[in-house]
């Protein structure tokens, strides 16, 4: 993370710390493992949602190496700038998440092939956490994966309890990787495939 990145980062965090919610961007590490859905083939639709100052981005990036396209989902305006600036061949849409089937719609596309995460999902209320799963999944090809990652100190939080919950009753597959303690803070990472309706039985498997 370059310097005036962390500098915008902290600011923000300091200015809405609801909806920044962290102190620091994510390590190398939990980003690599955010982005390994990313094909290392073909031309895949990517998209991020809260991608911040773009720890995530920059992972996401070197996966696709030119290949596809890479939108990114930005509401903050500070972050969205610096996200543009910094990577120039990503397509920054300063806007809510929860739009994520019009803001694909307006651009010409059905279904995003993978969809990567770096939201604050401890920060939603509960219909917040439903209309953004909605959102995702709604935008998500049948075959796509979509990435998200929590803090493991807020694992047991009701919050983090709902957004598990959540995962398992809109994904076929919810895969939680092992804890990234190079994070600061440790997490961990959420994979998903095959969104679903809520009323088949799902499987959650720890590795």
């Amino acid at each position: 993370m370059r310097a005036e990145g962390l500098t915008t980062f902290l600011r923000e965090f300091l200015r809405d710390p609801l909806t920044v919610a962290a102190v620091a961007p994510s390590s190398a590490r939990l980003a690599d493992l955010i982005g390994a859905p990313v094909p290392h083939t073909g031309d895949p639709l990517v998209v991020e949602l809260g991608p911040g100052t773009g720890a995530f981005t920059a992972a996401v990036q070197s996966r696709l190496a030119g290949r596809g396209h890479h939108l990114a989902v930005e509401i903050n305006t500070r972050f969205a700038r610096t996200l543009a600036a910094r990577f120039p061949g990503v397509e920054v849409a300063v806007d809510d998440a929860r739009r994520l089937p019009e803001l694909l719609a307006e651009r010409g596309h059905r279904h995003a092939d993978v969809i990567v995460s770096g939201l604050p999902w401890a920060a939603f209320s509960a219909d917040q956490q439903d209309e953004l799963l909605t959102a995702v999944t709604g935008s998500l090809a049948p075959d796509g994966a979509f990435t998200t990652f929590a803090y493991s100190f807020a694992r047991w939080a009701p919050s983090a309890r709902r957004l598990r919950e959540s995962l398992s009753a809109r994904f076929d597959e919810v895969v939680i990787s092992r804890t990234v303690i190079a994070n600061a803070p440790p997490a961990f990472v959420y994979f998903c495939r095959r969104p679903r309706v809520p009323a088949r039985p799902h499987t959650l498997v720890h590795t």
